[in-house]
C-alpha cells in the first residue's frame, strides 16, 4: 500500500474524473520505473546537454515552460 491507500481501490481514483489531462498524464506518469531511472539519471548530470534534456522530455512527453 503506498501512503495508506489501496491502489486497486476504485474510490482511491476519484479524483481522476476531476483532474485536467495534465494532472492525469502525471498520475500515469509518476508510477512508471522506467521514467524514475531516467529522471535520476538525468538529474545526477551536472550540466546536461541540450540534446540530453531534450531527449528526455521528448520520451516522456514532457514540456516546460520558459523561466524569464
Amino acid at each position: 500500500m503506498l501512503s495508506g491507500i489501496d491502489w486497486r481501490a476504485s474510490v482511491a481514483y476519484r479524483h481522476a474524473k476531476t483532474i485536467p489531462a495534465a494532472g492525469f498524464a502525471w498520475e500515469y506518469l509518476r508510477r512508471d520505473d522506467e521514467y524514475h531511472q531516467d529522471f535520476r539519471a538525468i538529474s545526477r548530470m551536472k550540466n546536461p546537454t541540450g540534446s540530453r534534456l531534450d531527449a528526455f522530455t521528448r520520451r516522456w512527453g514532457l514540456r516546460f515552460p520558459l523561466r524569464s
